[in-house]
């Protein structure tokens, strides 16, 4: 079983056992939604989510077998994970972490490797390449990546000019 990190659990709200959960995750929609099952902590508690909403930031889910603030402080600052398994990714879609390592191919060439993956907000992530010993930063956008093959470890890219 493949564990992939989501997120974190950062506070409770309330007293009625509802956990605050800060995650930049790529496919939040389809994790948290009430069914779904959550993997907490070093020991990948298994927990499933009873309710769920977005709230500023934050993803916002109560379990089914607490219903007290004090039942889920155990729960505060820890790691929260899903089974990749679970996903259900359909082919032409990737984890960033399936992605790093990658060599990243312009024009037929190995311009470098992505490093990684930064979330600079809901819309916008930037992938870092190792160009030679240089960092060279790419939009993660459709409009620059031409391709992605896992199976050949290459992602093919389009620059505009003056990027490299």
């Amino acid at each position: 079983m493949e564990y992939i990190l989501i997120g974190k659990i950062v506070d409770t709200h309330g007293i009625k056992g509802e956990l605050r959960i800060k995650s930049n995750f790529e496919y939040k929609d389809r994790i948290f939604k009430p069914g779904f099952n959550l993997y907490i902590g070093k020991d990948r508690k298994k927990e499933e989510i009873c309710t769920y909403r977005h709230h500023k930031d934050f993803e916002m889910v109560t379990f089914p077998k607490y219903n007290n603030i004090n039942q889920v402080l155990k729960y505060l600052k820890e790691d929260v994970y899903v089974l990749k398994s679970d996903l259900e990714l359909k082919p032409d879609e990737y984890l960033d972490s399936d992605l790093i390592g990658i060599d990243v191919v312009c024009d037929g060439e190995v311009i470098g490797t992505l490093k990684k993956i930064t979330f600079n907000s809901l819309t916008n992530k930037t992938m870092e390449i190792d160009c030679h010993g240089k960092k060279l930063l790419i939009p993660y956008h459709r409009d620059f990546i031409l391709n992605i093959d896992l199976q050949n470890n290459k992602m093919e890219v389009k620059l505009i000019e003056g990027m490299i």
